[in-house]
């Protein structure tokens, strides 16, 4: 079996280029190695093997970062004409994209053969995978554990060395919750980076939006460097930044840090211990480090950001009744996005614009405090990975999920909350930056005594990258990394 994760895809574009490897062989390779890992880790959950092998083929150099690196794409969202688009729900298991949206094309604009696709929880609601359309993925750390969600697929392929970049996306932390349960790099770019369109132009408003998983920081800064965007129809801009040189970091910027859950919640030694050494090294490479306080409440955040949820999810399947000419099923979902969609049905339009209000003040006092701390640094998640077979949810509260129906507006909202609380209290600090649209990165610098990983974030203001991977870089150039060895 080969194993690419000392090997970074610009490297291996490189070699590729310099003839010393060919994209064919390297394809025949990547699938080798799912077809032996992905018994035990779920992974994958489709390989288009002979397409790839007749692209790789067909394609010219023309000077492109990733030239001729098979990548797998998250199987949500991430539409390439004539593959499955199922979202992970049984109602759409047969369903075919008719066109690739356009964060594909740019990836297959920076040089990518596209060879299938990453497992994922249906429509992307968990901070776990577990679909029922799919299966449970599991942690290439340890099997017995996730990988995270709902980039779970995207995480252990990354980490597993199947690969050392795979496509995922983020609407909650789902790019930096795997990053920090696999043990590698997850950036989620600033909102209107990168391309969206043409069917789907403000994902969840904005806050979702789709990006990579890396093991490498030169792979993460020169993928944003290519796919970095102004789209004149995009309902979301953000200027181009400069990326040519994140080797150096400004160290009179000052770092605030914080290990406080923003929804009350505890936070792990393991996550607390996390920051702790990442304080420590900074301070050693002389920036000025200070515990500061976030001053929003995160309760009233995490309201808002259910209720956008069930809104959007009450919408989706509203235009999939009209499509269908019939109402949709209570046991064509799981039964999250059951109680979801029953709960969204009842929000009020005044409602849903004051939800998004609150995410436009929250982005002012996050800006306020940028201005002082350009880089804001948390764990990324507030505890290591559950295990693979634990659904983060009560019994009790599963079984209410179906009845939903019977309860008043309030108590649905209360129980949507209450449902998510043992998964917030895992993972309660990679909402927030999707909400104000700022950046943010999960690096792996820190591996508890049971030999599993957590991750460090690091959060910028809107439009600086460039200060997350200058971080992302320093940490990594100093060895702080720490990856799982093969």
């Amino acid at each position: 079996m080969l194993n690419y994760q000392n090997i970074s895809a610009l490297d291996l574009a490189q070699q590729i280029r310099d003839k010393k490897i060919n994209s064919q062989d390297l394809i025949h390779a990547t699938i080798e190695n799912i077809n032996q890992q992905n018994p035990q880790l779920n992974a994958v959950i489709s390989v288009r093997e002979e397409k790839a092998l007749a692209e790789a083929a067909a394609l010219k150099d023309t000077g492109q970062p990733f030239y001729g690196v098979p990548l797998l794409l998250k199987g949500l969202s991430q539409q390439l004409a004539g593959e499955s688009d199922t979202a992970g729900n049984v109602l759409l298991k047969d369903s075919i994209a008719a066109h690739s949206n356009n964060f594909v094309k740019s990836l297959q604009d920076a040089g990518f053969i596209i060879i299938g696709q990453t497992n994922f929880p249906e429509f992307g609601f968990k901070n776990i995978t577990d679909s029922k359309l799919y299966g449970i993925a599991h942690n290439a750390w340890n099997t017995d554990y996730a990988p995270g969600g709902s980039s779970g697929g995207a995480g252990a392929v990354v980490a597993s060395g199947i690969s050392p970049i795979a496509a995922g996306s983020d609407g909650g932390g789902s790019i930096r919750i795997p990053s920090s349960w696999s043990g590698v790099i997850g950036l989620k770019p600033t909102r209107g980076r990168v391309p969206v369109g043409p069917d789907d132009w403000r994902s969840w408003q904005g806050a979702a939006i789709s990006f990579a998983l890396t093991s490498h920081i030169d792979d993460t800064a020169a993928l944003l460097n290519h796919m970095q965007t102004v789209q004149s129809a995009a309902v979301f801009q953000a200027p181009k930044v400069d990326l040519s040189d994140i080797s150096q970091i400004d160290k009179s910027i000052k770092i605030g840090y914080t290990t406080k859950s923003p929804v009350g919640t505890k936070v792990s030694d393991d996550a607390i211990n996390a920051v702790t050494n990442a304080v420590k090294f900074l301070e050693q490479e002389g920036f000025d480090v200070e515990e500061i306080d976030v001053p929003i409440d995160g309760v009233k955040v995490m309201e808002s950001y259910y209720l956008m949820n069930a809104g959007e999810t009450a919408a989706m399947f509203g235009n999939m009744a009209n499509a269908m000419g019939r109402e949709v099923k209570r046991d064509e979902m799981e039964r999250l996005t059951w109680a979801l969609y029953q709960t969204g049905q009842r929000v009020k339009a005044a409602e849903y614009v004051d939800a998004l209000n609150l995410w436009d003040q929250t982005a002012y006092q996050m800006d306020l405090i940028h201005q002082q701390y350009p880089l804001v640094l948390t764990p990324t998640t507030a505890y290591v990975a559950p295990k693979a077979n634990d659904p983060l949810v009560s019994p009790e509260n599963y079984e209410k999920m179906y009845t939903i129906n019977e309860m008043t507006t309030k108590q649905q909202r209360q129980f949507i909350y209450d449902q998510w609380l043992p998964a917030l209290t895992r993972s309660p600090f990679t909402q927030t930056a999707n909400l104000t649209g700022e950046p943010a990165i999960s690096l792996p610098t820190f591996v508890n005594p049971d030999g599993l990983p957590l991750g460090i974030q690091f959060t910028a203001a809107k439009g600086r990258e460039d200060l997350l991977l200058q971080i992302g870089k320093l940490f990594e150039d100093n060895n702080q990394f720490k990856m799982l060895k093969h």
